[in-house]
Order: C-alpha cells, then sequence, then structure tokens
C-alpha cells in the first residue's frame, strides 16, 4: 500500500506521523522501551496532544532482534498470532543521552534519540535502518489506520522470498499484498503468502502479522522496502545471518522447523486426475500398467470424486463407484502402495455432515447469526471453524477414521477462499487477520490427526499456507496449466517458498490444466523427479505416460530409477531441511550468496547441497546453464566443467544439465523399486573433484530420521583418508571417472587416488 505522491507529497485523504526523536528511553527488564513524538519537543508545549509513538526492542532468539511500534494500546488484540518459538534471548542494553542501543547475540539496533533513527548491524557491518519518514502512522480521512516501517536497501541489494510467488524471482519493484488467494500460478496472487522476505546483504526481516501485510519492495521509495498493516501496532523482526542459509537457521528456529516426511512420500505419487472418471477398476488397469512398463510407484492418490458429488466432504467412499473401500485398500497396501486422498474445509449443505456441524457450532458464522455458506465451489457449503477446539477435535475423528481404514496421506486442498467480512469466528479472531491464519489450523489439524495414527509418518499434500505452515510437509504449487512458462513459473514460486523457510515442495507434473504435449510431458518429469516429491496429477486428463506416447514410458522409468537410486543422499537432505530449515530445492543464491551470476538465477536450482539441476524449458532440449567456480562433473555422463562459467547445452529426454557439485561424496543406493530401503546396505559413496587438501563428508541415512553411520574422505595429495563413524557397516567407494570401487569395511582405511 503506498502512502505518498513522489517523494515529498502525501495521497489524498492521509495525514502522515512520523517520530521525530526518542523523547524518553528506559529498559524493562530484556526490553529496551523509547516513547517517540512525532515532532521534537521545544519546550513543555510541546508535549501535548499527540501522536506519541511507543518503540520497543526485545530478542525472542540471539541473532534477532524484535521492533514493536505501537500508537493506542488499549485497542484490544483479537488474534490470531503466529506462535514463534523463542522466549527471552539474553541482550546487552546501553542508553545515554545520545544513543541508545540493544544487542542479541551479532545483531545490534542502535537508535539516536534526536532527530530519530533505528539503525541494524551484523557487529560492526551496517545492514539497514529506519530513518527520515521510515516509522509512520498514517490517518486516513475515512478514520482507517496504519503503521508502516521502511528498512533502507543498500546499492545492488536484492529481496527475496514473501511466499510462494509465480511473479519475478528478485522482488525489487514489486507491490505485495499478504493475501492468499486461489490464483493459480500465472499471476501476482499467492496461495502461500508469508510476510518474511530475506535479502542479499545477509539478514532477513519477520512482519510478525497474520493479516493483511503490504510491502513495498522498492516499489514506493526506490531505497527502501516499506511494509504496512492497519490497526495501531505493527511488530517486525529482523533476523540476522550473514548469509542466507543462517538467516533461514534462525527463521524456521523461529517459526518453526520443517516435520521429517517418511521416506515412502519422496518415491512417485499417481493421481486419479481431477474430474476424469474412475472406481476401482480404473485404478487397478493404472496400476496394471505401471507394473507391466517397470514404472516403480509409491503412492496411489484418489482426487475429489472418491466422495459422492455435491457432498464435499463426508469422508465417506461414494458407495456406487468404491463399495469396499476397507478392502480395496487393503488390495493397494498389498501391492506396496501407500494411499492418499483429497480433501477441504468445506461441508456442503447436502453432505450428510452438514446439518450436525451446523447444529453443534463446528462452521463458521455471519455477525447477525447462522451459518455463512456460499455456491463458490460446493454448493450450500459451510466453512469449518478450526477456531472451536469441538471442531477440531470432529474433524480430526474423521481423518483418523480414514486412517484407520488404510489411508496413509491427505491433500488438504484449499483454505484461501476464507471470507473476512461479516462473519464471526468461535474464538473472537479477528476475520480479517484469520484470512490468512486459517490453512495454519486446517493443516494442523489434519498432520496432527493423521499423525495420532501413523507417529512419524504423517504427510500432507498442501495447497494453501502461511509463516509457521512449513511445519506440515509437504506443499505443491496449485494449479499450473500444461505450458513451459507455467513449468518455468511454478519453479519460480517453489524457489520463493523455498527461501520463505518451507523445506519440501511439489507440483503437477505435466501441468494441471490442460493435455500436455509429448515434449512438455517428458521434460516435465526430469524437473519433478528432481524435485523433492514428485506427483503426476492433472485435471481433466490422466497423466500415466501411455497415454502421451511410448517414450513417455521410458523417460519416466528413467527418472524414477534415478531418484530411487539417489535416496540415500536425498533423505540425508531431508533430515538437513528438517533439523536446519534448508530447503531441498535451494536456489542458486542460497547455496552461493557471493557469486553475483547466482544473484536472480531461477531456472536452475541445487538439489540438496551437491546437485545442481537445469530443467529443459524448450522442446528442442537447448537449456542455458550456470556453473560456479569449480570443477562439474555431469551426473549422467559427459566431460567435466570447470565453472565459472554460463553453457549453453542440448538435451535429449533422458537427460538433461545435472551436475554434481566439487567436493562431493555422494551416496547412492542399488534399489531401483521403492524410496524406503535399507540405505546402508552396502552404499556406492562417489568422491567428485576433491581437491588437494579437502575433506568431504557423507551421511548415510537411517528410515526413521536418524544417522546410520557417516563417512568422511581426506585428500593428501594422490592419498584418500578414509574415516567411517557410527554403525560399522560396509560400504563401498569409487572416485569419479575411475573404474576402480573400493570395498571399505573398517573404520580407517587409505586408498590411492589414481590416474
Amino acid at each position: 500500500m503506498k502512502f505518498t505522491d513522489g517523494n515529498w507529497l502525501t495521497l489524498p485523504g492521509i495525514k502522515p506521523a512520523y517520530p521525530a526523536e526518542a523523547y524518553d528511553a528506559r529498559q524493562d527488564g530484556t526490553t529496551l522501551e523509547l516513547y517517540a513524538p512525532t515532532r521534537p519537543v521545544r519546550h513543555r508545549g510541546d508535549t501535548l496532544e499527540g501522536p506519541l509513538l511507543t518503540v520497543r526492542l526485545s530478542s525472542p532468539l540471539p541473532g534477532v532482534i524484535r521492533v514493536r511500534v505501537t500508537h493506542f494500546e488499549g485497542t484490544p488484540d483479537a488474534g490470531p498470532a503466529f506462535h514463534l518459538c523463542g522466549t527471552d534471548a539474553p541482550v546487552d542494553i546501553h542508553i545515554d543521552d545520545a544513543l541508545a542501543s540493544l544487542t542479541s547475540g551479532p545483531l545490534r539496533a542502535e537508535v539516536t534519540r534526536f532527530p530519530w533513527s533505528l539503525r541494524f548491524f551484523h557487529g560492526d557491518e551496517p545492514l539497514t535502518r529506519s530513518a527520515g519518514r521510515g516509522i509512520g502512522y498514517i490517518r486516513r480521512d475515512d478514520g482507517q489506520t496504519f503503521l508502516h516501517e521502511g528498512l533502507t536497501l543498500d546499492v545492488g541489494e536484492l529481496v527475496y522470498g514473501l511466499g510462494e510467488r509465480f511473479t519475478a524471482f528478485v522482488k525489487n519493484g514489486q507491490s505485495v499484498d499478504i493475501w492468499n488467494r486461489d490464483g493459480g500460478t500465472g499471476s501476482d496472487q499467492a496461495y502461500k503468502n508469508v510476510p518474511f522476505y530475506l535479502t542479499s546483504k545477509g539478514y532477513g526481516v519477520f512482519v510478525n502479522d497474520p493479516g493483511a501485510v503490504s510491502f513495498e519492495v522498492a516499489s514506493e521509495r526506490v531505497s527502501r522496502v516499506q511494509f504496512s498493516v492497519p490497526g495501531e501496532s505493527l511488530e517486525y523482526l529482523v533476523i540476522a545471518g550473514p548469509t542466507p542459509a543462517e538467516v533461514l537457521e534462525r527463521y524456521t528456529r523461529l517459526t518453526g522447523r520443517p516435520a521429517l516426511p517418511p521416506a515412502w512420500s519422496f518415491g512417485l505419487w499417481l493421481s486419479t486426475s481431477f474430474t476424469t472418471d474412475y472406481d476401482e477398476a480404473t485404478v487397478t488397469s493404472f496400476l496394471e500398467g505401471m507394473r507391466e512398463r517397470e514404472l516403480p510407484l509409491s503412492v496411489f492418490h484418489f482426487d475429489c470424486f472418491w466422495m459422492k458429488a455435491f457432498q464435499w466432504c463426508d469422508f465417506q467412499w461414494d458407495p456406487a463407484v468404491f463399495p469396499d473401500p476397507e478392502g480395496m485398500l487393503a488390495r493397494l497396501h498389498g501391492r506396496g502402495l501407500r494411499v492418499s486422498v483429497w480433501i477441504n474445509p468445506y461441508i456442503a449443505q447436502k453432505s450428510p455432515l452438514f446439518a450436525e456441524a451446523a447444529r453443534e457450532g463446528y462452521l463458521l458464522r455471519r455477525e447477525g447469526g447462522g451459518v455463512w455458506q456460499g455456491d463458490l465451489w460446493q454448493p450450500g457449503m459451510g466453512i469449518v471453524d478450526f477456531t472451536n477446539p469441538a471442531a477440531r477435535a470432529w474433524f480430526a475423528a474423521h481423518i483418523q477414521r480414514l486412517a484407520r481404514q488404510g489411508v496413509d496421506a491427505i491433500k488438504t486442498d484449499f483454505g484461501e477462499r476464507i471470507p473476512h467480512e461479516g462473519v464471526t469466528w468461535h474464538d473472537g479472531s479477528d476475520p480479517a487477520r484469520m484470512h490468512n491464519y486459517y490453512p495454519q489450523l486446517y493443516n494442523e489439524t489434519v498432520f496432527r490427526a493423521l499423525n495420532t495414527e501413523r507417529p512419524g509418518e504423517a504427510t500432507l499434500f498442501a495447497r494453501s499456507a502461511t509463516a509457521g505452515g512449513q511445519q506440515f510437509p509437504v506443499h505443491w504449487g496449485g494449479d499450473c496449466d500444461s505450458t513451459f512458462e507455467s513449468m518455468a513459473e511454478s519453479l519460480r514460486g517453489g524457489l520463493s517458498l523455498g527461501l520463505s523457510g518451507f523445506g519440501f515442495w511439489s507440483h503437477d507434473i505435466g501441468g494441471f490444466e490442460g493435455n500436455p504435449p509429448p515434449a512438455l510431458y517428458k521434460r516435465w518429469v526430469a524437473f519433478g523427479l528432481l524435485s523433492s516429491h514428485s506427483r503426476l496429477h492433472a485435471n481433466h486428463t490422466y497423466r500415466v505416460p501411455w497415454t502421451v506416447d511410448e517414450e513417455s514410458v521410458e523417460v519416466l522409468r528413467h527418472f524414477t530409477r534415478l531418484k530411487l537410486s539417489l535416496m540415500p543422499y536425498l533423505y540425508a537432505q531431508a533430515l538437513t531441511a528438517h533439523r536446519q530449515g534448508l530447503p531441498m530445492m535451494r536456489a542458486m543464491v542460497l547455496a552461493f550468496p557471493h557469486d553475483p551470476t547466482c544473484a536472480a538465477l531461477d531456472r536452475q536450482y541445487l538439489l540438496g547441497d551437491a546437485l545442481l539441476v537445469a530443467p529443459v524449458f524448450r522442446e528442442d532440449g537447448r537449456v542455458q546453464v550456470y556453473l560456479p567456480e569449480g570443477t562439474w562433473t555431469p551426473l549422467l555422463g559427459g566431460e567435466t566443467v570447470t565453472g565459472p562459467c554460463w553453457r549453453t547445452e542440448t538435451h535429449g529426454v533422458l537427460g538433461l544439465p545435472l551436475y554434481v557439485r566439487p567436493g562431493t561424496l555422494l551416496a547412492t543406493g542399488t534399489e531401483l523399486e521403492r524410496p524406503e530401503y535399507d540405505y546402508g546396505n552396502q552404499p556406492l559413496l562417489t568422491l567428485y573433484a576433491l581437491a588437494d587438501g579437502g575433506v568431504a563428508r557423507a551421511v548415510i541415512p537411517t528410515l526413521d530420521g536418524g544417522e546410520d553411520f557417516t563417512v568422511e574422505v581426506r585428500r593428501e595429495g594422490r592419498i584418500l583418508h578414509v574415516t567411517r563413524s557410527g554403525a560399522a557397516r560396509p560400504f563401498r567407494l569409487r572416485v569419479a571417472g575411475q573404474d576402480a570401487i573400493h570395498e571399505v569395511s573398517a573404520d580407517t582405511a587409505t586408498v590411492p587416488l589414481g590416474t
């Protein structure tokens, strides 16, 4: 939201007030409290009338500083509020006549008493500042009030994040409204809005408000990020780096780490698709087709019409189509498959559950009484009120019943179309703030219900989210078109979401809307199987490969088996996402923050910390890829390449630029049928371009999220010194480019590097 008209004027109907000085500063425990009049106090008469802003600085975690700006403090806070994991970190507070400061870990906030200025430092390095009409209290002629902050951007500083956004990857120049919408992947709307950004200078900013936060990212003041909220208070947190990875580690420590998805979820998912016709016979024909063609499959997904039309949700299998759901689920499990089903948080009027939910107060209500209802999507539907503990327990009981039937995962669709005017929530929450927060309650309810029945294996496929939603994976990118352009915009959204704290992400292979031509389908298969999670799904058409052409069968088999062979490495990277908050699909700027060429790259990424992936977005197979400094080795065969350099390559449908980072010890397995297997059963560890004096390390994970054993390789000249810790299990070691495979069973060994 913009308030100014150019550099000097304000927009009509706007009355701004800005801090002039820190008239009073005091310490209250671990809080630095400042009182900032909005005009200079030259004499006692200037202390009359207002506004007077109260600014409080504190720290929930080391390296994180909270800033809370308040005008009227008597305004009740109806909620909801983000749950932050920190409490009060140790701080150092200093106050004198000229300056007041608060230091937390490496981060320092410093306030100049007169004239008002708020600056942030990492050690002695300036990060950003609020000065000259940065903080502002705005009153409009219609009586509505806002608070805003404007933090400066340095020359060349770039901004990333703000959720799963399909617009330009670098957010400079964009106006971004944090407001969840069902807008597909081809607009500036987003399913997953997160009021958090990080910058190329090595810090992040989280606006602690689940409501309608408006960002002007170098778009109103071109050297600032301005963010504003309606009301009488604004709270934001500055998060130290200095690297983007360290910012994300602190941010996810604050808002919650991603749960660790079960290993089976990393295999290939196949959906019935949305409006296609299907019953058990159709499903069985798909599964037989996959088996006959030797296409490994891990999860089968039933989309909306597993329930009877007009009755979503009633959580009951349509008896006319699925007369024996328990038997069918058992038969699917007998094939070694897991099963996922679709739900939404709405109860249609025709659902047998509607009357019960309305009677018991489980549905969102209108201000004047009665259930809020709408016809958009399901006729007469109501919205489950997850602020009501009884409604949450009721909804969770249906999920648990499905889990006991044999359902393993839940696709939690929708959650964005939540009315924010003329409605009343059970707990009295502010409807405008609940609009974005609703999917947090929805996804948490379903995730915890699944976890009750399947401890440690709860898995979602969620579309909507906000800050903290990363705790309940997996998320997918929503409704994309069957075009190369939409494939690229999906990747942009996923990379932005990864820079917003989300560890695991997927998308509809082949696109949701439309029937992908063979060239697109095959290229999207490669991209999809080199994503954290991989699902074939569509709207009106099936996504089994033989409906495209026979070559698509070969492509799907090739990349599915590739992913399964990489599971020892991939699941170790999933552990990193779970423990440190780093996404599995990492934007290049996250991995190489000091390489200016990586700053805006959005058509390639690192899968984990060692595999560089550049999907092909053209029918002719031509693709440009950038390789940072070092010797990069193509995983699928070919000559090594020394970076930094740009390359233009042309690949057949069984290839794409897939390079191994120099200094990598890559663990692979031999299981090519399923993703969950014993990764420590004689894995192959391949060493790639380790420099003399360098050290490479590989963790072999266990299926329960532990570490089986760790191997470290240190190079000294032509000798490799190998050390194993943890379980005493044998493994195989080879050096990329050499044929010899060394069997290692001892805890220490030396291996000649060869020629």
